[in-house]
């Protein structure tokens, strides 16, 4: 199980930093087209080259993994990815990091550990071919609903005449790219199954070639909720649904169980729970720290005016007179002799 984690990590760390270093490498490169003179502009430029292999050995580790252990441990554990793209930045990009993005990698690294510790070996259920299409038909019909609330909100914001992107859109725009990122593990382990079953081999390639339809199709609907919406809600919830759809379609279509044992089941769920708080706030950390930091000089200003205003002293406040003052009687009386006197 150890290994498979491993090789997740490092799968996932290639995966993140080879995209990093690609996307570095293409800022003094033309854009991507079949012209020679652009592709030998890629191929000579040497961080685009590392990136490239990094991406595409990433991807291979994660086959390996797959071919290990069931999805419902592989799936959260690749969620580690953003954490080690965190700590990459940090040192290779010089980027600074706050003390919510320490947490969150503390936290998602914590969970690593818990879901190795309570992950097991599973024996291979029992799968049928028609397996894929009856996945094939769930996602379909999520798609629909949601695509479904998607053109509802459209429909609303043009009424509205609102511009920017409801949140319920990129909402949706993360789920949808999520769903499909989840759902590329769990077809790339199908096909290993049925390779161990005695399927025909023909069926390994075939769900790998599904396993990128359905990478590159949540890749399209993640870039469309990118250009339009926050990045904050859309890689948050494209992180949380990938999780939850990979560990749920495991269990469900691949016949993958929790630990029979109590303790190594409350430190898979454990394990679950942590990475993907951690993603949330690795993902969140930035506009986190503004709140906080607005929050903490809105108390520190009310504070201050409640101290002014109690250490005011008492002699600078005006008094105004008090118009129920009675005069007494004796001045009252010389007021008025006095009065007379002068008339006289």
């Amino acid at each position: 199980m150890w290994e498979s984690i491993v090789l997740t990590v490092a799968a996932t760390a290639g995966n993140n930093i080879g995209k990093i270093l690609q996307k570095k490498g293409t800022v003094i490169l033309p854009p991507l087209s079949l012209k020679l003179k652009v592709i030998r502009a890629y191929a000579l430029n040497k961080i685009w080259v590392i990136g490239f292999l990094m991406d595409i050995g990433g991807a291979l580790l994660m086959l390996r993994a797959l071919s290990l252990a069931p999805v419902s441990v592989i799936q959260p554990v690749s969620g580690v990815g953003l954490a080690i793209l965190s700590i990459f930045s940090h040192f290779y990009l010089k980027e600074i990091m706050n003390a919510v993005d320490w947490v969150g990698i503390a936290l998602a690294g914590v969970g690593t550990i818990g879901v190795g510790a309570g992950g097991e070996e599973q024996e291979a259920a029992a799968l049928s071919i028609f397996h894929i299409p009856c996945l094939a038909f769930v996602v379909v019909i999520l798609f629909v609903l949601l695509n479904g609330g998607l053109r509802i909100c459209r429909r609303h914001r043009r009424e509205q005449e609102m511009m920017e992107y409801d949140v319920v859109e990129e909402i949706i725009y993360g789920l949808e790219s999520g769903i499909l990122f989840g759902m590329s593990s769990v077809i790339s382990k199908m096909g290993f199954l049925f390779l161990e079953q005695g399927f025909h081999q023909l069926l390994v390639p075939l769900c790998i070639i599904f396993s990128v339809c359905c990478s590159g199709t949540g890749f399209y609907y993640q870039t469309r909720g990118l250009k339009h919406g926050r990045a904050i809600v859309v890689s948050t919830c494209a992180a949380v649904a990938s999780i939850v759809s990979g560990v749920l379609a495991g269990m469900l279509a691949l016949g993958e169980r929790l630990p029979s044992a109590p303790k190594a089941r409350l430190a898979l769920l454990l394990g679950w729970l942590l990475i993907i708080m951690g993603v949330i706030l690795l993902v969140g950390s930035t506009r986190l720290v503004k709140f906080l930091s607005c929050s903490s000089r809105s108390t520190k200003r009310s504070n201050a005016d409640k101290n002014y205003s109690a250490r005011r002293p008492s002699s600078s406040r005006i008094r105004e007179p008090n118009p129920s003052a009675v005069i007494p009687a004796t001045t009252l009386n010389h007021l008025l002799s006095s009065a007379s006197k002068e008339k006289a």
